[in-house]
């Protein structure tokens, strides 16, 4: 284990309010070119995937009794599910990641880029533009861009509610107020809901069976969340055997490859929340859930009821976790974002190429390492509602890990440290050409998936998920089974 891997690892486990003692639980199998860049992803990579392992483990330990089990971190399992989209294949077809007008543009000054994979973000974008659908296409969109101001086009399409960020370096970024507030948050702050009614009672959940060792098992997961981040964290309690139900607006359906990735383990339903029938039910599956994820921006759904104050007030003991890509401080908090978004904002695009050429990181890995934290600590959270604390909430930042990344985890030197507590081994080097060991195939309703599989492993934990996803928004508005909740009543 290097002294880099313990550097991320820590700062994760002490962002979580994690026992340090229970560090030595965790080993690493390094492996050579696994998520190759110039700032240390593989390193935020193996830390946010053992943070989750540790805090799944943590769980298990207390719902059983038992010592906690060891975890196993792979690099090879951490990058191939870091880019999880691009091994999917669907009766053997390719997703295709990005649309045709998401990408970098040259400006006058520059360069932005944009995200227009939704169909409503690229029609903001073109009415920003003063183009129709029927004269939109590349080339044109490439001559109106290189005529403008990087500043000027962030600044009109993200007033149009569209998706265009200009490239900064690092410096120029940490001028910027936002990068500030960003600066200023811890990585995670997993706290007590303000005004929230002081636990009445410890948590209860079934016995857990031994095999495998489903910590999450019982637990009730509200996932209104979209894109990567927050569907790879629900994904990632799906697998610990949490009864997930993602629930989407129907006038807004999540792109079918994003989709079929990130379902494993999960139902899926459609509620108009708006409407009067669907936020009945909405609010009769309210009164059974353990946890509430969402991934829109900060207050975008208050009006329904839905900040963490308010869902406690109706469901004591909540643990709530809201994801965002700016935060919720800050002149940028309100405003849309994306992984490849805050790359070019925060000067990771400039890190990883030039001004003159900017570059990307190797994975989505601000999407899908915050993915894994805020697994971590709904998992911690439960851990802590079992000795019992009451309602707790978690706002974990796309911007705040890039910070994370950008300035406070060490170089990763590839080497490992022999003797050290928990240590692993150098493995063969990762090769993209050979990834079967990570990968998995099964059929579904879908048609034949190929799938990467999960990189969060412990003793006696699970090795896939129960179940592959199925179509969008097909599932009824129910939980899947009934358990004994607090103070022993059946619900």
């Amino acid at each position: 284990m290097t002294d880099a891997f313990l550097s991320g690892t820590e700062t994760a486990w002490r962002a979580l309010g994690g026992d340090p003692r229970l560090l030595s639980r965790v080993s690493v199998a390094a492996r050579e070119h696994a998520l190759p860049a110039r700032l240390p992803v593989r390193e935020l990579a193996r830390a946010c995937v053992a943070a989750c392992a540790l805090a799944a483990a943590e769980l298990a330990s207390a719902r059983t009794g038992r010592e906690v089990p060891a975890v196993r971190v792979d690099d090879g399992a951490v990058a191939t599910a870091f880019v999880s989209e691009r091994h999917l294949l669907v009766d053997g077809r390719a997703p295709v990641a990005f649309a045709g007008l998401s990408r970098f543009w040259r400006t006058a000054d520059g360069w932005v880029r944009t995200h227009a994979n939704y169909p409503h973000h690229r029609a903001r974008l073109l009415s920003a533009l003063g183009l129709t659908e029927e004269a939109a296409s590349v080339e044109r969109v490439a001559a109106i861009l290189a005529d403008r101001q990087a500043q000027d086009v962030e600044d009109e399409v993200s007033a149009a509610g569209g998706l265009a960020v200009a490239l900064r370096t690092a410096r120029e970024w940490a001028a910027h107020p936002q990068a500030a507030a960003v600066a200023a948050r811890p990585l995670l702050d997993l706290r007590p809901v303000d005004g929230s009614a002081p636990a009445t009672g410890v948590r209860r959940l079934p016995p857990l069976g031994s095999d495998p060792l489903l910590p999450a098992a019982g637990v009730r997961v509200l996932d209104l969340t979209r894109v990567i981040a927050g569907p790879v964290a629900t994904r990632t309690l799906a697998l610990l055997g949490a009864d997930v139900l993602r629930v989407d607006p129907p006038g807004l359906p999540e792109l079918p490859d994003q989709h079929t990735d990130t379902g494993f383990g999960k139902r899926s339903t459609r509620l108009d929340l708006g409407d009067t029938r669907d936020r009945a039910a909405f609010e009769e599956l309210l009164t059974l859930a353990d946890v509430v994820v969402t991934g829109y921006r900060p207050g975008a759904l208050d009006r329904f009821g839905l900040a963490p104050e308010a869902l406690a007030e109706r469901r004591p003991g909540l643990v709530v976790a809201q994801l965002s890509a700016w935060g919720d401080h800050g002149p940028w908090a309100g405003r849309r974002g994306f992984d490849s978004l805050v790359q070019v904002a925060a000067g990771i695009a400039v890190a990883e190429g030039s001004t003159e050429q900017p570059g990307t990181l190797p994975a989505q890995a601000l999407d899908h390492g915050t993915g894994y934290l805020l697994a971590a600590a709904v998992l911690r959270g439960l851990t802590r509602q079992l000795g019992g604390a009451g309602a707790l909430a978690v706002r974990p930042v796309l911007a705040r890990t890039a910070h994370w990344l950008l300035h406070d985890l060490a170089p990763d030197t590839g080497q490992t440290g022999a003797g050290q507590t928990g240590a692993g081994q150098i493995h063969a080097a990762y090769d993209p050409d050979h990834l079967a060991p990570w990968l998995a195939e099964t059929d579904s309703a879908l048609g034949g998936l190929r799938y990467a599989r999960p990189p969060v492993a412990f003793d006696g934990g699970p090795e896939d998920w129960a179940r592959p996803p199925g179509p969008w928004g097909t599932d009824d508005p129910v939980w899947s089974a009934r358990r004994q909740d607090r103070a022993g009543g059946d619900t």
